[in-house]
């Protein structure tokens, strides 16, 4: 008698569940001035729409990775998906901005669920090389989402109204849900006895005194960070201090997205026979490359908008080679807390990508000498991280300890 081997989720079901929080984080941005509008506001009150669902982001990683570990990936799903989805049809019948904001915080912690689990997911059932592979396609998906969800958004604001997002959002997640839910069954197989939050700090500890896992972590928060930067200076240097266009500015955007797409598909094809730590050195080695350009391009005051996206086509064409493997490497230090590892590196990404952007949108104002120091930090800093954390795993493989090959 054969025994029914359990189905795996499929790629587009992974790529769904990672893209439905940044779907729905993008989707409402061209309604945020019709929403000071709408409920008689400011526009600072109206920008907490985005800034506490971010937070809610940060902190909800740090819950659905252990938690995961600890009941597995399809109750938690099925809770992350339940939360969003409620949500998202509570914030269709907010009677004022303060209850939307409010519940626009709900459905952002629970649209994080399907980006931690997605990676997690992926780490049970492929082996490390592998899952760098399969992370960049997801990542892909992700960015694709947020790049055509404004478009989706102003055409639904226009039509019907704000309101019309979240209905649109919310049948997105019920279908991708019910797919998920429907198509595979729990891939987490070896569970952590997680029992309560001592536990889950503890859990937190014993990753980060781990120096590969902190290596991936960090290269990953501070590669994440530079491109959060660029997000808060860039139309800031372009429309007010060159004075371009906004629709210049998303035409020459579209250079960065789609070398991170690009260095996305070359990670997805050729990770597996090149392995994560070459893949991560010959990103960070490009990111900082051009990052350094950018600067001294800037200090001579020589910045123009084909030098302001072209350079950071390169830390781009990066990151995309250096961020689906450093999430894989994470995830594979210890495979057993793997939504674990995958949920502090989220919790660490837009916590360092938060402080970026704040530290860009404080200290810009009549060149982009601010927005290109950050980024050239950043950029040294991932570099570094990772040749300490060579040195640290070479180290450990000549005592014998049991580490990630190079």
């Amino acid at each position: 008698m054969t025994l029914a081997v359990p189905p795996r989720p499929t790629l587009a079901i992974l790529i769904g569940l990672a893209a439905i929080g940044p779907l729905a984080q993008s989707i409402l941005i061209p309604s945020m001035p019709g929403l000071q509008r709408v409920f008689e506001t400011d526009y600072a009150t109206v920008q907490y729409l985005l800034t506490l669902s971010l937070l809610g982001i940060a902190l909800a990683q740090l819950v659905y990775g252990p938690v995961s570990d600890r009941y597995g990936r399809r109750p938690v799903l099925l809770v992350g998906g339940l939360i969003f989805l409620a949500g998202s049809v509570a914030c269709i019948f907010a009677p004022d901005i303060e209850t939307l904001i409010a519940l626009r915080l709900v459905q952002a912690v629970g649209g994080c669920a399907g980006i931690v689990l997605a990676s997690a997911i992926l780490r049970d059932l492929y082996e490390r090389e592998r899952v760098a592979s399969m992370l960049a396609y997801v990542i892909m998906g992700m960015v694709v989402a947020p790049m055509i969800a404004p478009t989706i958004g102003g055409i639904l604001e226009e039509w019907i109204g704000w309101w019309a997002n979240f209905v649109f959002v919310g049948i997105m997640g019920a279908i991708i849900l019910g797919f998920a839910l429907s198509t595979f069954h729990e891939t987490n197989h070896a569970r952590l006895p997680l029992a309560n939050p001592l536990d889950i700090g503890r859990a937190f500890g014993r990753l980060l005194a781990v120096p590969a896992f902190l290596s991936y972590a960090v290269v990953n928060a501070f590669s994440l960070a530079m491109f959060f930067g660029f997000l808060a200076g860039a139309p800031y240097v372009m429309i007010e201090l060159m004075g371009r266009s906004p629709s210049e500015y998303g035409l020459y955007f579209m250079l960065v997205s789609g070398a991170f797409m690009a260095g996305n598909f070359i990670s997805a094809r050729v990770s597996p026979r090149f392995g994560i730590d070459r893949m991560i050195w010959a990103g960070t080695s490009l990111t900082l490359l051009g990052m350094m350009a950018l600067f001294v391009v800037a200090a001579l005051n020589r910045l123009t908008p084909g030098l302001l996206f072209g350079l950071p086509t390169l830390m781009a064409l990066g990151n995309g080679l250096t961020m689906a493997n450093g999430m894989a490497g994470a995830v594979s230090v210890n495979p057993r807390a793997a939504g674990t590892a995958a949920g502090l590196v989220g919790f660490m990404q837009m916590f360092l990508a938060a402080v970026a952007s704040f530290i860009v949108g404080v200290l810009i104002d009549d060149n982009a000498m601010p927005l290109v120091s950050v980024m050239l930090i950043s950029a040294s800093l991932a570099f570094v991280a990772h040749a300490l954390g060579g040195v640290a795993r070479g180290r450990s493989r000549r005592q014998g300890a049991a580490a990630p090959a190079e």
